[in-house]
């Protein structure tokens, strides 16, 4: 029998770790579905205090002027027994007895509202703060949660060395690195054409004056003066001779 029992118990046990479980993986569904169970139910309070409020408002539409009456039946008798009309004033304090009772049901009936409504009052507003602040915590515990997803989701896609963001790492080293090496080539070979080369050093001897340039435009129009100033000064152009007559008529000049 004490076996059937720990068995008994032990299942007992593995559903209520199946039921917490459940429980855990949905506790923002279940408590977002709380708040809207006490939200409903903070309208139906808020209902039901219009309600007092206006059933207190008719108990005290009924008591102003019941006590105008009491006031008005006092009056009566004071002056009734000072005539000496004592039946009368009997009369008419029996009436102010059966006012003065029924004003004085409403009259609790009036505290018992006030109270009812004070009450509701303070529990609405209590109830207002815990839902929003609850609301708060939700909102908070979401996002808390979806960052979380969202850092879970990275880890998994870009974790190991075989990621990837890794491999994209890798890849953008490896660019930088061969740029990095074909900058140096091209530097290196600049300072060996500079050092191989002569027309750093012809230009070098140009600007001193020792060698001349004559791709110049400056050379060029020398070079041109000096053939003209070879060349020999032109002569006198001659006279025109006579023109010839020729048999036919015609004259060669």
């Amino acid at each position: 029998m004490s076996l059937w029992n720990k068995i008994f118990t032990m299942f007992r046990g593995a559903a209520t770790e199946a039921g917490q479980s459940v429980v855990d993986a949905n506790a923002l569904r279940i408590l977002d579905q709380e708040i809207r169970d006490a939200s409903t139910a903070l309208t139906r309070s808020r209902e039901d205090l219009t309600k007092l409020m206006a059933q207190r408002r008719l108990v005290g539409d009924k008591l102003q002027p019941r006590q105008a009456k009491i006031a008005e039946y006092s009056s009566y008798i004071e002056q009734l027994l000072g005539r000496g009309d004592e039946a009368l004033a009997t009369e008419v304090a029996q009436k102010l007895a059966s006012l003065e009772t029924e004003t004085g049901e409403d009259a609790k009936l009036a505290a018992q509202y006030d109270t009812n409504i004070d009450t509701l009052k303070q529990s609405i507003l209590k109830a207002e703060s815990t839902i929003a602040r609850l609301r708060q915590q939700v909102d908070s515990v979401k996002a808390t949660e979806n960052v979380q997803r969202a850092q879970a989701a990275l880890a998994s896609r870009y974790a190991g060395n075989n990621s990837a963001l890794r491999t994209a790492a890798d890849s953008l080293e490896r660019i930088k690195t061969r740029q990095a090496e074909t900058a140096a080539r091209i530097s290196a070979s600049q300072e060996v054409e500079a050092l191989t080369g002569d027309s750093d050093l012809t230009a070098k001897l140009a600007k001193a004056g020792l060698v001349d340039d004559s791709s110049s435009g400056a050379a060029v129009l020398a070079r041109f003066k000096a053939k003209n100033a070879a060349l020999p000064a032109p002569s006198a152009t001659p006279a025109l001779a006579a023109p010839v007559s020729v048999p036919g008529g015609d004259k060669v000049g």
